[in-house]
């Protein structure tokens, strides 16, 4: 039982590490977008623009996201790498 409490505690340590590396990240972009839900307001008026347009701003705005989040688990891999040597 306790093996499986350590391994939990250090999950819970590294998923912690990992979210304030994720927080740090997306704190330098200047230019961050959220997903648009409103296809809109993409063009800033009520009519309603291109879904293809849309759905590629939006594809646009994940692929962004999902940089920061590979980003921050290779530094997490790499901090992990860096203790594990220095043990």
């Amino acid at each position: 039982m306790e093996k499986t409490t350590f391994h939990n505690d250090k999950y819970s340590i590294r998923r912690q590490r990992q979210h304030e590396l994720l927080v740090a990240l997306i704190n330098r972009q200047e230019d961050l977008e959220l997903m648009n839900t409103d296809a809109r307001s993409l063009n800033g008026s009520n009519r309603e623009i291109d879904p293809a347009r849309w759905i590629d701003h939006n594809r646009r705005i994940l692929e962004k996201y999902q940089s920061l989040v590979r980003s921050a688990m290779t530094l997490d891999a790499l901090l992990d790498s860096e203790q594990s040597e220095n043990s």
